[in-house]
């Protein structure tokens, strides 16, 4: 037999493993470490944060400018400019992005991922101060807000009013309710950021006439002069009365319109006026430029006797109620699985007091939920694999054996859980994941360790059951520290994966990692202990010796398929070369696009959004007459549960709407849809595929020319701007405008590209009102006094707040114009503006005798991109191929066919912005940006892992040659994941990498186990050949049983969309690897070291042994 050359007192060669068991195997210490590492990951379990996916920390910092009177270009060299200076000097400032448009400026920090939020803020508020003087003079100090992942809300509440009660519901008193509703969740613990999405609070409206401000002589300033101070109240003082020392509160405030309309001026001739005989005054909605609906299919509900099921209802229409969200977020490192329990909770209990029965609350986003429903179904998949594991070795070796795993598997995943804990991981999928696969390898160090103290066990040579664990944990000791390395220096390179994946990623090195460690430890401490009090010395000892031998009968089926193999040097090189070809042929699978390259495939969510741009300066009736017309078209989809649309207000921002700056979308030609889906149980179709149909449903929508409908996933992984985006950089804004127009041209020729936008648009019309400086100086009105009526007149002027008591919210007071009569006409003109130029003068003019009105076009917004201009043109990819890489060729195509005219042909960039831009230069970002960073990175990884392994097995064996023998099997892995992409019909995503590099350690692993079998196993006079089959018959049921329990664990993955191609390359590439290895292995030796003894000429060795 290999190794038995080891004597029972041959303690020198025991080694590390051997030393570890003899210490450990009859210690009282033993059970209580496994009790303490069942406390330790049982405390980690219930201690662990939850959450859907890993938290990315990419802090973005927006440094917002008001540049009045500036245009585009000359805001870009006063304002943008100096600030892009100052914050790319940042250390940790990876972007720097700016949108200049006329009299706005908006410059982006985006920080390296990993920054704290708290510390970006910080330096860029810092930095900003301290070069305050590059900001030119009259520009108002910049507000710097930042956001991070943990602004984004965690629970969205939807409050709305029942149907039958919607007539009685205003948006402004749904706000108010909303706000005390906001108020009550912001008490509970752990809350971060709370804000209301729709909605208007209340507002006392002056609303001037200026036909009879003229007619009385009343300047607009007077009236709002007059109302301000009626409504001062302020802390005057103290008296001394009766010898106590009493505040005096001198003023009051204004309760209602009375308090307002019976307001007595004076004009400026003498006269005296009512505030009601010049205006209006009204108790209305603030008249802001926004509107949120609940929408809700309409069901006939006439025709059934019982409820339809949800693929058979009929819609009949759609019901549309104002509504407001509660967004709720949670503070950093804070559980959103308890967090959000809580605030449904607290929702529950404010039903009937705060909230009353008319108003429907539904909880339209529950991430906490969502996390805690993932997290359940993997740990039950990680049960289920565990069970699947015992299962097996209770088959193949038995019973007992089968309750040793049953203890080993769980201990060391508690162990890992303690680890993750320790590290500052959180429960997610990825960190799950990493668990799932790992309880496949983790087990290996186990099943190598049981399998050979069986073996010895039945070898009946007369020792104790003691001795032959330790002797058998020694035999395999050295190879199983190599092997568990192997796998660890395979996963670890990973962790420097760079860029937004880094940290997505990053959980699966770490545990599984740290998994292969404590299996390790645990196969040589707590499975030899085990072993000696559960396990049985198998029947048939004696007589059973030879069975034991021989391999079983996996090890006569593995001799029988690897005889005519190695029968020859020959037929060992055949076998090579087509094994080869056929690791080069499956290969072609990637060109012939039979499997596909994406980053992430889609995961199935319960959201979509459709993001809806109309062109600048549409009316926010128009954005929500589009908005209306798109939710009717998709009101028949079966999974619909119901919509919010939001009209010139931004909808709750999610992660990808945090990278995209959807919180920005406050003005009133955009619009957004929140479409809530059924639970993914409820419903046969994916998140993915209802996109597909919604695209569809909403081409050709009526909406004025130049609008864009974009169909919005929660993207898998990490979010991008666009998943398709190109930056154009070029000499001059007109030569990059003109590029981009042929490059949207080319993204719309191809079928697969939709929803194609571009940055700039179509600028829209400005009216300007300019003074008319005779007039002026024939009137003797000051400039002053004109601005201030105009800016009053269409802005409209906050006075102060009617306080009411009883907790009832204070109202806005405010001189403005109501909605329907801002135009300039000939009634806006005739506002009087005082004559004051002159001391003494109370003469009146109107506003129309001292300004011109004309018409003029806004400027091209400016995007800049590390102080480089650029235009942006969009896409998304839907339909035949799903990632950027395949959008990129058939655009490149596209350009190169095109006829560029008497433009020059842009030079197409895949990574890295352009230093010279004196000629048109095209540069891909988006999700290409990211596929090629993970890709790059994962690549440097593979290398360094094969480099790792190299090193370790050079060090187990002392020889330069051999690790490249044991390295052989990995590229044979390829065979089956390609293969089993393509039986799935998956794309090869970047968890599909991860399943190839983790393979390359289990493969190794495999490899070392059978090369320290055939080294030490040869006896004198054996023939290579006969070496060669007993060795591998002997280490075939091992080895496949590790194989098969990674492919348990990998099995139950196979369900997750998005970690999909983990599990194929882990299935299919074992199949093909654990099959090929113990075949290959053998083969090299044969064609390196032919002893030239055949077979034959050895009769019946390798059955005797």
């Amino acid at each position: 037999m290999s190794q038995s050359h080891h004597a029972p007192s041959g303690e020198p060669n025991l080694g590390l493993s051997g030393r570890l068991t003899r210490a450990f195997i009859g210690s009282p210490l033993t059970p209580l470490l496994l009790l303490a590492s069942i406390a330790l990951g049982l405390i980690a379990l219930v201690s662990l944060p939850r959450e859907e996916e890993p938290q990315i920390s990419v802090p973005l910092v927006d440094i917002m400018v008001n540049a009045d009177g500036l245009k585009a270009e000359d805001a870009v060299r006063l304002v943008t400019e100096p600030l892009e200076t100052i914050v790319k000097s940042i250390n940790g400032v990876e972007h720097v992005y700016s949108q200049t448009v006329d009299d706005r400026v908006v410059v982006t920090a985006r920080f390296l991922v990993g920054t704290e939020a708290d510390n970006a803020i910080l330096r860029v508020h810092d930095k900003v101060r301290a070069n305050y003087d590059r900001i030119p003079v009259g520009i108002p100090e910049p507000l710097i807000v930042g956001r991070g992942i943990d602004d984004v809300a965690i629970v969205v509440a939807t409050l709305s009013p029942k149907a039958e009660f919607a007539q009685s519901w205003t948006d402004s008193r749904l706000y108010h309710l909303a706000d005390d509703v906001r108020v009550e969740l912001a008490k509970l613990e752990n809350v971060g950021l709370t804000y209301l999405a729709g909605g208007r609070p209340d507002q006392i409206r002056i609303e001037p006439d200026p036909e009879r401000l003229a007619l009385y002589g009343v300047t607009l300033a007077q009236l709002i002069g007059k109302v301000k101070e009626a409504n001062r109240a302020f802390l005057a003082g103290t008296v001394r009365e009766a010898n106590q020392s009493v505040p005096v509160v001198a003023g009051q405030t204004l309760k209602g319109i009375p308090d307002i309309g019976l307001l007595l001026m004076t004009t400026r001739d003498g006269r005296p006026v009512y505030v009601r005989d010049v205006a209006k005054v009204v108790v209305d909605s603030k008249p802001l430029e926004s509107r949120a609906w609940h929408m809700e299919p309409k069901l006939d509900t006439a025709t059934y006797e019982e409820p339809p099921k949800a693929n058979e209802r009929r819609v009949t229409g759609i019901l549309q109620v104002p509504t407001v969200s509660v967004a709720v977020a949670k503070r950093a490192g804070a559980n959103a699985v308890v967090i959000s329990e809580a605030v449904i909770a607290r929702l529950e209990q404010l039903k009937g007091r705060i909230i009353p029965d008319d108003i429907k609350v539904e909880v339209t986003r529950n991430y906490g939920h969502t996390a805690d429903e993932k997290a359940n179904e993997l740990l039950f998949h990680l049960g289920l694999a565990t069970i699947s594991i015992v299962v097996l070795i209770w088959l193949v070796i038995g019973w007992r054996e089968g309750v040793v795993v049953l203890v080993v598997i769980p201990t060391t995943i508690l162990l890992t859980l303690f680890a993750s804990y320790i590290m500052g991981y959180t429960i997610n999928r990825v960190s799950l994941f990493a668990l799932i696969f790992a309880i496949g390898i983790l087990v290996d160090d186990a099943i190598v360790v049981i399998e050979n103290i069986a073996r010895h066990w039945g070898m009946g040579d007369g020792r104790s059951k003691v001795q032959g664990a330790v002797e058998a944990v020694a035999e395999v000791g050295n190879p199983t520290i190599i092997a568990t390395l192997s796998v660890v220096a395979a996963l670890l390179p990973m962790l420097f994966v760079s860029g937004l994946m880094g940290p997505y990623m990053s959980p699966i090195p770490a545990n599984a990692s740290a998994a292969m460690i404590f299996s390790f430890f645990v196969a040589v401490i707590l499975t030899p202990w085990l072993m000696v009090r559960i396990g049985k010395v198998h029947a048939g000892g004696h007589g059973g010796h030879g069975g034991h031998d021989d391999g079983g009968v996996l090890g006569r089926l593995y001799v029988k398929a690897a005889r005519p193999i190695l029968a020859t040097k020959r037929s060992s090189w055949r076998f090579l070369m087509a094994v080869g070809g056929a690791t080069l042929l499956s290969l072609v699978l990637f060109a012939t696009k039979s499997v596909t390259v994406k980053l992430l495939p889609f995961d199935n969510k319960s959201e979509l959004q459709v993001v809806v741009d109309l062109p600048e300066g549409s009316t926010l009736e128009q954005t929500d007459r589009v908005l209306r017309i798109a939710a009717e078209r998709i009101a028949s989809l079966p999974e619909l549960h119901s919509i919010e649309a939001y009209a010139g207000t931004a909808a709750p921002f999610n992660f990808n709407g945090l990278v995209r700056h959807y919180y920005l979308r406050s003005s009133p030609e955009l619009g957004d849809l929140q479409v809530n889906l059924s639970a993914k149980e409820q419903r046969s179709r994916t998140s993915h595929q209802i996109a597909l149909d919604v695209r569809a449903r909403l081409a050709g929508i009526e909406a004025p020319e130049g609008t864009s409908v974009k169909v919005v996933e929660v993207p898998p992984g990490p979010p991008v701007l666009s998943t398709l985006l190109v930056e154009i950089y070029g000499p001059d804004p007109e030569t990059r405008r003109q590029v981009a127009e042929k490059v949207k041209e080319a993204f719309k020729s191809v079928p697969y590209i939709v929803d194609v936008d571009d940055s700039y648009g179509r600028p829209s019309e400005r009216v300007r009102i300019a003074i008319d400086q005779d007039n002026l100086e024939f009137h003797k009105v000051e400039e002053s006094d004109v601005y201030d009526t105009v800016q009053a007149y269409l802005k409209g002027t906050p006075v102060g707040y009617s306080q009411r008591g009883d907790q009832r919210h204070p109202i806005e007071i405010a001189v403005a114009l109501p909605k329907s009569t801002k135009t300039l006409g000939q009634h806006t003109l005739a506002t009087p503006v005082p004559a004051n130029a002159l001391p003494g003068n109370r003469s009146i003019v109107e506003l129309g005798d001292v300004v011109k009105v004309t018409r003029e076009r806004a400027s091209y917004p400016v995007f800049r991109h590390n102080g480089r201009p650029a235009e942006m043109v969009l896409g998304d990819m839907a339909g035949q191929f799903e990632a950027p890489i395949y959008g990129m060729f058939a655009v490149a195509d596209a350009i190169e066919k095109a006829d560029w005219g008497g433009l020059k042909k842009p030079e197409i960039l895949y990574h890295g912005q352009p230093v010279d831009d004196s000629t048109p230069k095209l540069l891909w970002d988006g999700e290409w940006e990211v596929t090629y960073v993970t890709f790059r990175d994962m690549g440097g990884a593979f290398a360094v892992a094969i480099l790792g392994i190299y090193f370790l097995v050079v060090a187990q064996f002392g020889s330069f040659a051999l690790p490249l023998v044991i390295l052989t099997p990995v590229p044979l892995t390829l065979i089956g994941i390609m293969f089993g992409h393509w039986i799935f019909g998956a794309p090869f995503s970047a968890t599909s990498m991860i399943g190839f590099i983790a393979l390359a350690g289990i493969i190794v692993r495999n490899s070392i186990l059978l090369v320290d079998f055939i080294r030490h196993g040869r006896r004198p006079g054996q023939s290579l050949r006969s070496t060669l089959l007993e060795a591998g018959a002997i280490r075939f049921k091992p080895i496949l049983l590790t194989a098969l329990a990674a492919m348990i664990g990998a099995a139950t993955i196979l369900s997750d969309p998005i970690f999909q191609g983990l599990a194929i390359s882990l299935l299919f590439g074992l199949v093909s690897s654990t099959l090929l290895t113990v075949l290959v292995i053998p083969a090299i030796y044969i064609v390196l070291r032919d002893d030239g003894v055949a077979l034959d000429e050895v009769p019946g060795e390798a059955a005797a042994h």
